[in-house]
């Protein structure tokens, strides 16, 4: 059964309601247009993957992302600043390291808790002009047309809802399936390695230091987060994964303790472990007719930097800029599903999306190999990164999410 009312046309439908999305929908609201956004899991109950008890480590460019569209100050509450990061290749000499002060800046990024972030846009989006929330409902089918987009719409079992807009939005994760029905297709390119996640407490101050180990199982990422506990990343085989997984607390903290070293003391109180598999993904294009892909929809990056939803935020951020832009050039004839401003969009996005995949996935083959060439090209690596001037400043910038064309928002400046 379809179900069809009066509140049927938008401006703009976004499917997934997860960090990305809900960002986009309150980055638009301030243009006064009218937009839906579809989220297939219901809200509260700790069900949302997006709002877990993970840990995202957000940008500088991030963090004033949040800033321009008023968010902040309900965030920096549970963020933690990094102040300092320090990197390292476990039985190397070699060791590289950054500096806020350095670079003339109260920190380099903040560490968040996704269940905090979740928190602050599900306020958002509940209090904003002009956005609807579909939840749960998942997007069913879609039907590009010449003036608009028809989106079907499953809110329950067999009770059906048509959306009508003028700019279909795909914010709906790495395996999208919105991507697929706007006709584009997407490379996945397996790393054979999972990421296992969790917390635990240092039994020294991290002194809001993040970490990036290099082992040869693989890299490990310690990041500050609140209550002077410690979020880790640890990158290892299939294999290994499944073998740590099975281990008692005590145990995986043994194995955790001798793969990183004691630069933070004896660990302790470990909490909630997690693990998933890890690859690269990237979409075939990131517009087709009337719509367009952001996010992991776009591009699936390797945590090894920490940098795949600082990427997305930023297509967030340029996507809303193009259309606040088109808005105010084309006056009552705007038309948020306009050809050319979504290909300016992804011509503008291109750069910072091939840069920041291909600056990932040579961390990743680099410091998997154990030749003896790489490893002493690594080590060498690590000492002229502090020494050859100039060098680090830069590396800074794009660590901060600072380099290269940014979007107002990314520089946290509001859209109009």
């Amino acid at each position: 059964m379809v179900v069809t009312d009066g509140d049927s046309a938008f401006d703009i439908v976004i499917a997934g309601g997860g960090m990305i999305g809900s960002s986009l929908a309150l980055a638009l609201a301030p243009l006064g247009l009218k937009i839906a956004v579809v989220e297939a899991v219901p809200r509260g109950g700790g069900q949302q993957p997006s709002f877990d008890d993970r840990s995202t480590a957000l940008s500088r460019s991030s963090q004033k992302f949040f800033s321009a569209i008023d968010l902040w100050s309900g965030i920096e509450s549970s963020a933690t600043p990094i102040r300092h990061i320090h990197v390292s290749d476990r039985g190397r000499f070699g060791f590289s390291h950054l500096d806020a002060g350095e670079q003339g800046v109260e920190a380099l990024g903040y560490v968040v808790i996704n269940r905090v972030l979740g928190e602050v846009l599900q306020a958002g989006i509940d209090n904003a002009t002009g956005v609807k929330l579909l939840c749960p409902a998942k997007i069913v089918s879609v039907y590009n047309d010449v003036d608009d987009v028809r989106v079907t719409v499953e809110e329950q079992v067999d009770q059906h809802r048509e959306l009508r807009c003028r700019l279909l939005v795909a914010a709906d994760g790495a395996n999208s399936k919105v991507r697929s029905m706007i006709g584009l297709s997407a490379t996945q390119k397996p790393y054979d390695q999972h990421a296992v996640i969790g917390n635990l407490l240092p039994e020294k101050t991290h002194n809001n230091i993040a970490y990036e180990r290099f082992t040869p199982n693989g890299p490990i990422a310690m990041l500050p987060v609140a209550d002077d506990r410690a979020a880790f990343v640890w990158t290892m085989d299939p294999q290994e994964a499944s073998r740590v997984g099975a281990l008692s607390d005590v145990e995986f903290t043994q194995e955790l303790q001798s793969a990183f070293g004691y630069r933070l003391g004896q660990f302790s109180r470990i909490g909630k472990r997690a693990a998933y598999p890890l690859s690269l993904s990237k979409a075939s294009a990131l517009v087709a007719r009337r719509s367009v892909v952001i996010g992991n929809a776009a591009h699936g990056l390797h945590p090894v930097a920490g940098q795949g939803f600082n990427l997305g935020l930023r297509d967030v951020a340029a996507l809303a800029e193009s259309l606040a832009d088109a808005q105010r050039e084309s006056g009552p004839a705007f038309d948020p599903g306009n050809p050319d401003t979504l290909g300016d969009y992804a011509e503008w996005r291109k750069s910072d999306q091939q840069k920041l995949v291909g600056f990932t996935d040579g961390l990743v083959k680099l410091f998997a190999s154990q030749l003896r060439p790489l490893k002493t090209l690594r080590n060498l690596g690590m000492w002229g990164f502090d020494l050859v001037p100039g060098f680090r400043g830069l590396f800074a910038r794009h660590t901060m999410g600072l380099a290269g064309r940014l979007p107002r928002l990314s520089r946290g400046l509001p859209l109009k």
